[in-house]
Formats: C-alpha cells, structure tokens, sequence
C-alpha cells in the first residue's frame, strides 16, 4: 500500500477517536492492570489504569465546577509525577488543553508562555515551582487559578488534594457528568500546546489536535511490535519525545510506566523497571555506555577484565564488517557467540538486559554508541521528527536496522526531498499550526502541505534517509533539548565590549560561547580601567576583560533556563568581517565557518581539563555537571 492509501486507511481506523475516548477503552481493557508506578518516601506505588481514570475524573469536575471548559488553556509546572499526567488528562477531558512547561523557565519565558496562551489555571508541583508562578501572577490577568501539587499553599492557592476532593464530591453527586464532559470532545479539538524555540524571536506554540495524537500513534502501532511494554519515563514531559512515547502512547498501548522525577535517578529507576522499550537521548547512551565501561575496568581479576575487553572488541568488530557489508571471519563470530551471556550480563547492570527495543531519538548519535551498543546485542534504532510532525516522522525499520540512519517515512506519512536537499514532509502527523502565529505557520508548511524541516537530507540505495546538514539555525544539544542561539546571543552581548558572539553546543552537553571584542569600545573601556595596551590580542587575555564578560554572561543567564545557560566561553583575537569569511556581505553570522574555523578553540571548551574560562568559577571548581 502506498502512503495515501495508508493515510486513508489510518484515518478509517481512528475515526471519531479521542485522547477521551483511548482512556476510556484503556480502562475497559486493562482495569486491574499497572498504568502508573512511581516511588516516594522510599516506597514504590501503583495506579492501575481503573484507578487512573477514576483520578483522572475527579480532576476533570473540579476544574469544571471552576468554570473551566472548552477552548481554555491549562499550564503544568512538575517534574515526572503522577500528578502530572493526571492534571493533563484532567484539563483534556473538561474540554481543555495541556500545556507542559520545562522546569527550568526563568519566570519571564512562564510569563511569555501564559499570556501567549491565555492559560486560566497552573499546576505546579513544589514551593519552588510556585514561587515562580506567584512572581508573575500580577502580570498573567487571564491565570485564575493555581494549584500547588505537593506541600502547603498559601491563602490565594489551591491545594491538589483539595481540587481532587472537590471533583470526587462532584462525581458522587453526579457520576455521569464526567463522561458527558469527555465526550463533547472531538477529534479536531486541541488536546496541547507545546513550546518549540525558533531560529529567532520567543518561542512557537506548536498545536495539535486530537487526530494529530490519534493519526500518529496509529502510524507508530504499524512501524513497532509492541506487547505489554515497560518503560521509564524520565524526559520532560513538555518535550514532545516524552509526551508521545509514556503519555499519549502509554494510554494507546497500554504500557506500564514507570515515572522518574529526575534524571539523575535514572538509573535506579532503569535497575527497578527493567524496561522492555527505552527511548533514550545520544547524552543517555553515553552515559550508560561510559557506566558500562567503567564497570568493566574496575573489574579486579585481570584474566576476566581482559575477556570482556576482548569480547566487547570482537563484537564491535562483527557489527562494522557487517555494516559494511563485509563477512565475519568465524573465529570472531564464534567469540561473540560465546559472549552473549556476558553481554546481557553488562546491560543488566543498566536495567536493560529485558530491553528488545532501544530507540534513540531527538540530536545525531555518535557511530561509536551505534557500534558499542549494536556489539552488546542491543542495536539502537533511530527515529527522527520534530514538534511540527507531533514526534516522529521516520524511522529505522526492525528488520533493516543501519547507522547513521534515520530510516524510512512512518506509514501513511510522505517524505521527499526539495531541490537543495531539505527533507519534506506531509501526512496526518503535522501539526495544526503555530498557536496564533498564522505567518510563521506558513513559513514551515506549505500551500500543498508539506512541513519544511530545515534538515538536509540524501535518501540512499537502500531506501533509508540519512541527515548531512542542518538548514535551520539551531542548537540540539546532547540531551535532546532544542535552543534558539540567536536568543542566547542577543543576550549574552549585554556588555558594550561584547561585539559579537556565537552559541554553541549542538551534539554537547552545555552551551558555550564565542565572544569577540568590540574594537571600537574595547580599547575605549580598557584605558578607562587603567590598562596599557589596549590591542584586541593583548585584551582577550587581561583579568579585568575576562570578569567582564562573565560578569556579562552571568546576567544573561538569570534570564536563561538552566539548559540554556552559558557554561564557559573563549574571547577570540580578531574582529569578525566578511572578508574574513566568518560573516556574510549583509554582516549575518555564517556559523558553519565560524565552527570550522574556531574547532580547536570550541573542542577545548569541552575537554578535560576545559579550555577557555568558565561562567561560574564555582561550578568550575566543583567539575561540570552532566546536563
């Protein structure tokens, strides 16, 4: 069947169908069965998927009995709790939409993105949350109300146990007025908004409606051969990959989700889920792969951690001659044989040794990690999309896997490449549009449909896309998170001897920067603060320039998300001019050049010991935290 037929037989099978109605059924087929698990105070609790619906009622009519309805917005400020998914289905079935906002906002972005969408109700989870809220509660009119998930309001905040009493009162009182809540909504409703940076400019509401959730899962059910899956959930959930793969796929194939507030309790979470899917972004993979290494040189008997090194070598060994086409002599495939045991032996002790479907999504993977985990038995399979495309758009097949490669279109989605070699798309996964920004919306999907990606792409023999370039001006960091550094770069010249700057991090673990001096002002400041040579070569490395622009990127990071703010920085020499390639003819910044030409200086910031000059001299002192 071609995509159109597939489109259309997609959209047959999910006709009328809601995120309302998939709960409803998820309960009707499930209902003893773990939805939910999550650990606090030590101790693990389950919500079956009866349990979680009679949770997800209650929330519903109490924000109904506070006037809350269709077409009003509802924001949720919580890390990966329960409460969370139940305040986001609670605000879905009164007819509302979800929006999930990243944890690290400065209050500002919060204000931006409550105005933006005239959002009349917040959740959020702790005192620390609330008082970001509560900072720009005078300057948010359409925000009503807010409620505190965990601890004690204060006078002018709802608690979370006392909205779910309320709704529990409401259902005694009427137990069908839930259901004839959900079912007004429709398939063309808006289930959620989610927040996506630009290239320039505060950030997008992508908006999707139920059929967009609906058309894509049906898309995804026909890609994967998913059973009874368990899995952890551990990205933000205002991150398209996280709500997608343990929220809105959760509830249509009935995963067991295990939630995990904090990354950094990965791992234990991993080690207790034992998950049978994990989708994890390129910073995870290392993460766990570089656990994994450790493991295996702390081992103490020498004769044993040097068959693991050579098993690990062979296994490696066999997947590229593979990839390459090539044969695997039998004395190599018969060592990798015999090593089996000892492979899921090492996944085990990153809780993936039931793991039969490892996806890796959201930033490129390094061919490294696709050899290293491939060798381990667990080959990593690519998906690729974006916010636009509600998630996923490609991916690497289950019974083709190759790297680097972001595979084949999803069933029943078209993707083609433009004459200079962008990847298109069309189907039933692209969004409705950017909330209220007509004119934006159609610079990324054009008159005939397709969404305009700003990837470059070649599409190779065997039918697998593969990405070359970047079109669009955007920073992906390791960790999947999506950064404008346009926005970064305005802020970070807030200093006049700032004259330029340029982001980066794409591929990294955190955001550093490329400053170069004003050569008009520089010079100008540094006689005034009693510096004699006042020449750009000699000013990037004096004491007082160097506080001076961490005093200056110390301030734009208190307007900066913790992912988004500058970790360290490097002041160059010489002024940047077209004729010395890093700039265009009309003064725009040709990045490409400048992280070609700068590379030595950008790879320093990232080794070990760093290069160039930290931000925060204290973060420095205590080492770089992963992000």
């Amino acid at each position: 069947m071609d995509a159109i037929g597939e489109r259309a037989d997609i959209d047959a099978a999910i006709s009328g169908k809601t995120i309302c109605t998939l709960l409803a059924d998820a309960q009707s087929k499930w209902t003893d069965k773990p939805a939910l698990r999550w650990k606090r105070n030590g101790d693990w609790h389950t919500l079956t998927w009866k349990g979680y619906q009679e949770e997800v009622a209650a929330v519903t009519l109490a924000l109904r009995g506070l006037g809350f309805g269709a077409g009003q917005f509802g924001l949720i400020m919580a890390r990966n709790i329960p409460e969370h998914v139940i305040a986001d289905l609670g605000i879905v079935h009164a007819g509302g939409s979800a929006i999930s906002v990243y944890n690290t906002l400065a209050p500002e972005q919060i204000e931006y993105v409550a105005n933006h969408s005239g959002a009349t109700v917040a959740f959020v989870e702790d005192q620390e949350f609330l008082a970001k809220v509560l900072e720009i509660r005078s300057s948010t009119p359409s925000l009503r109300h807010v409620v505190l998930l965990n601890g004690e309001p204060p006078a002018d905040v709802m608690s979370w146990d006392g909205l779910v009493s309320s709704g529990r009162a409401a259902y005694a009182d009427d137990p069908s007025a839930f259901e004839r809540s959900w079912r007004a909504v429709g398939p063309e409703d808006t289930v959620s908004l989610i927040y996506t940076s630009g290239t320039t400019g505060p950030p997008k509401g992508v908006t999707y409606s139920h059929y967009n959730i609906l058309w894509t899962m049906e898309s995804t059910r026909r890609v994967f051969d998913f059973n009874d899956e368990t899995l952890v959930s551990y990205l933000p959930l205002a991150h398209v990959a996280e709500r997608f793969t343990s929220q809105w796929s959760g509830i249509y194939f009935g995963h067991q989700v295990y939630l995990c507030p904090d990354p950094a309790q990965l791992l234990a979470h991993l080690l207790e889920a034992r998950p049978t899917f994990f989708v994890g972004v390129p910073r995870v993979w290392e993460k766990l792969m570089s656990g994994i290494q450790a493991g295996i040189e702390a081992e103490a008997d020498e004769t044993k951690r040097g068959m693991a090194r050579g098993a690990l070598a062979a296994a490696q060994q066999a997947y590229r001659l593979r990839r390459d086409g090539q044969p695997v002599p039998d004395e190599i495939a018969a060592v990798v044989t015999q090593a089996q045991p000892l492979f899921t032996f090492l996944r085990s002790k990153v809780g993936l040794d039931r793991c039969r479907l490892a996806v890796t999504s959201t930033a490129p993977c390094r061919p490294e990690l696709h050899e290293f985990w491939a060798a381990l038995g667990m080959p990593l399979y690519e998906v690729w999309g974006m916010s636009e495309l509600t998630g996923p758009a490609t991916a690497v097949p289950m019974d083709d896997h190759r790297a680097p490669s972001i595979g084949k279109a999803y069933p029943g989605v078209e993707v083609k490449l433009a004459q200079d070699g962008e990847i298109l798309v069309r189907g039933g996964n692209v969004m409705v549009g950017y909330y209220r920004d007509p004119v934006k919306t159609a610079d990324t999907i054009d008159a005939d449909g397709w969404v305009h990606s700003g990837d470059i792409g070649v599409l190779g023999p065997d039918g697998h896309f593969r990405i070359v370039d970047r079109k669009k001006e955007l920073i992906i960091t390791s960790s999947g998170k999506n950064i404008s550094p346009a926005n970064l770069e305005s802020l970070a010249k807030s200093s006049p001897i700032i004259g330029q700057a340029v982001a980066v991090g794409d591929g990294r673990k955190f955001i550093s920067l490329l400053v170069v001096l004003d050569p008009q002002v520089a010079p100008l400041w540094a006689k005034a603060h009693g510096i004699e040579d006042t020449s750009m070569e000699s000013l990037v490395d004096q004491p007082a320039t160097i506080a001076e622009v961490r005093r200056a990127l110390t301030i734009a990071n208190t307007h900066l998300s913790r992912v988004e703010q500058f970790k360290r920085f490097t002041i160059l020499p010489a002024e940047w001019s077209p004729e010395s390639e890093e700039l265009t003819p009309t003064l725009k910044l040709k990045r490409r050049v400048i992280e070609s030409k700068y590379r030595p200086q950008i790879e320093a910031m990232y080794a070990e010991p760093p290069g160039g000059h930290s931000v925060d001299p204290e973060y420095a002192a205590r080492g770089a935290r992963d992000e």
